[in-house]
């Protein structure tokens, strides 16, 4: 796609349109079009800092139950944000012939602007391998805390020999600084500064609602609350820019690791810091299992990246099932699980499933919906708001816009031999009990 094709993108230009209000007025490619394209204008363009909030969310495990975690997230502003997504597209194009010069064009599935695929399909892909090659080994691995420990130095030099430059051009490092040397204020300061409470709905509508998040006096005026990121390490998540980045971060990597799976008949995916490795034992042996992991540990003391130790996992695939033999490796590596799980799919050796957090979060986020509307029974409005309820969350809605059983459908007619769905009469079932068990009055 070329310039033109890419700014007359219906698609591209409404994700531009940011309804959040942020320190400057809203604006969209087209509108801001002549300024981003000119080198001149960002080399010397004055970015905003980041707004910078803790995303919570639950993670379900069987072993560990219901845990919170938070994700810290960075939002730019308006015309920062612009810029970044036109400069990404830049960046994608040349990564994206990089990647087939290379012979890894399908290895990272996250992020990628060429590819066309999704989860399911990559995920089908993989598993034919798996049935193609019964006896094998398969790694799983989770990089550490991946964008918060990306090297700067070495994010410049990968952003370098990909646009075949000594030196970043002046537009091409004022990205680079903005996104490595950033600045940010806090969500939770200017909801203080707004009079508004983070915690209430209507203040988070109030506060969006706004032109600008603070006057242009009052950004002066409180500009001390500004803090920045001055660590050598790091770089935003929530900017339109910060996941082409992290790919391009993993190229050699990635070149590196599925040049010696490859050279043993086997299989590299990754997706963003997840990676799945499958090796045929008929062409490779538990000695590259453990030279992958000794590849790793190399990056890692180059201070580049670092696997996540319990995330860590290697199986052995042999007579429909899977072993974990985690302890066949010095220092032993992660035994808990007993499934091999990669972007959304469990696999024990011979079924496929849907993985069990993936369900339960559906659920949680199912029964939470359902006790909002039962608590506003009191009202005597009924259970108003039911029907976005069963369009979101019941079997029905995915004949519609679609929800998580229109994903399921596709899940199961993707792998037909294996059962995916959830028992329709069950999900309704469930949805009528909470709300007659949380109304009030």
């Amino acid at each position: 796609m070329d310039v033109d094709a890419w700014f007359k993108d219906r698609k591209i230009l409404e994700k531009s349109k940011r309804k959040y209000v942020h320190f400057d007025l809203r604006t969209d490619l087209v509108k801001c079009r002549k300024y981003i394209t000119n080198p001149k204008n960002i080399a010397q363009h004055g970015f905003y800092p980041f707004i910078k909030y803790d995303l919570e969310y639950h993670k379900y495990n069987r072993v560990e139950g219901k845990k919170i975690k938070k994700r810290t997230i960075c939002y730019a502003a308006h015309i920062d944000s612009c810029i970044f997504q036109y400069y990404s597209f830049l960046v994608n194009v040349k990564y994206n012939f990089r990647l087939k010069q290379d012979n890894i064009h399908e290895v990272p599935i996250a992020y990628r602007t060429d590819l066309h695929t999704e989860t399911i399909s990559e995920f089908k892909k993989i598993y034919k391998f798996m049935i193609q090659h019964p006896s094998s080994y398969g790694m799983i691995g989770d990089f550490t805390s991946f964008f918060d420990k990306i090297n700067h130095q070495y994010l410049k030099e990968r952003l370098c020999d990909l646009l075949q430059v000594d030196r970043l051009s002046p537009d091409y490092y004022a990205i680079f600084k903005r996104i490595t040397r950033y600045d940010y204020w806090d969500l939770k300061d200017l909801y203080k500064l707004n009079n508004l409470d983070s915690t209430k709905r209507k203040d988070k509508f109030e506060l969006n609602s706004k032109l600008r998040i603070l006057s242009p006096s009052d950004y002066k005026k409180y500009r001390s609350h500004i803090k920045c990121h001055k660590d050598n390490k790091g770089i935003p998540q929530g900017s339109a820019i910060s996941a082409c980045l992290a790919n391009v971060y993993m190229l050699e990597i990635d070149k590196m690791i599925n040049r010696f799976v490859v050279a043993h008949g086997g299989i590299y995916r990754r997706y963003s810091d997840d990676f799945i490795i499958i090796l045929p034992t008929a062409t490779s042996s538990i000695n590259d299992v453990e030279k992958i992991i000794l590849k790793f540990q190399d990056f890692k003391n180059k201070d580049i990246l670092e696997l996540q130790p319990e995330k860590t996992q290697v199986y052995k695939l042999q007579n429909h099932s899977v072993v974990n033999i985690g302890h066949l490796f010095t220092p032993k590596l992660n035994e808990k699980y007993k499934t091999i799980n990669f972007i959304g799919f469990t696999f024990d050796g011979s079924s496929i499933t849907v993985r069990d957090k993936t369900t339960s979060k559906y659920y949680y986020r199912m029964h939470h919906k359902a006790k909002g509307i039962a608590h506003q029974y009191w009202r005597g409005k009924g259970y108003q708001g039911s029907d976005n309820l069963y369009r979101l969350y019941s079997p029905n809605g995915q004949y519609g816009r679609g929800n998580y059983f229109t994903y399921l459908s596709r899940v199961q007619n993707a792998f037909s031999k294996h059962a995916i769905m959830i028992p329709e009469n069950r999900i309704m079932t469930k949805i009528r009990l909470t709300l007659k068990k949380n109304k009030r009055g």
